[in-house]
């Protein structure tokens, strides 16, 4: 009987000292834990060198997507150009192909044909104007003083004399170029 008691009495005292020690290894744990949380908040010179290590990493590739889009800029910006110095180089050849025509236009009337006319009354001269090509008849009126080129567009035909007179106004205006005329 002794001996059963003392047994019980060393499971009981048994159970309390197994208790007694897995709370203290579970206060222990939980400490440990901690610790080891705590660990990458201390030590912030292993996350500097990752951030850097990171960083150095992307700067190539970054710095060539930069280069990148600034080269597509630089290209958008050097095709504008190229268009615009293209319709500057179409508007030079429209201007002078405009004053070669002008010229040969102004050519046709020749010194000695424009005596002739300004020598004439211009009744006449707009009888013999109304029967000539209409651009050597406005070359000719537009060599002529203006009084007397008024006379003899009051002379011809009205609608000759308008013909004329745009005539005359085309070839003075330095705006009108080949492709207007054509329009």
């Amino acid at each position: 009987m002794i001996g059963s008691k003392l047994n019980s009495h060393l499971r009981a005292n048994g159970r309390t000292l197994a208790l007694a020690a897995v709370g203290a290894v579970l206060m222990v744990i939980p400490g440990a834990f901690a610790e080891e949380a705590a660990k990458p908040a201390a030590d912030p010179s292993g996350s500097q060198d990752e951030i850097r290590q990171f960083c150095t990493s992307i700067a190539d590739p970054a710095r060539d997507q930069r280069y990148l889009l600034q080269k597509q800029a630089l290209e958008k910006l050097q095709s504008d150009v190229d268009a615009r110095i293209a319709i500057m180089d179409q508007r030079k050849a429209e201007y002078e192909d405009w004053l070669k025509r002008r010229n040969d236009f102004l050519a046709k009337a020749d010194d000695g044909l424009v005596q002739i006319y300004k020598n004439m009354k211009p009744d006449a001269a707009a009888a013999s104007l109304d029967n000539v090509k209409i651009t050597i008849a406005s070359a000719i009126i537009m060599k002529l003083k203006a009084s007397q080129a008024s006379l003899i567009l009051s002379e011809m035909d009205p609608q000759k004399a308008a013909t004329v007179t745009n005539i005359m106004s085309s070839a003075s205006d330095p705006n009108t170029s080949k492709t207007k005329d054509t329009q």
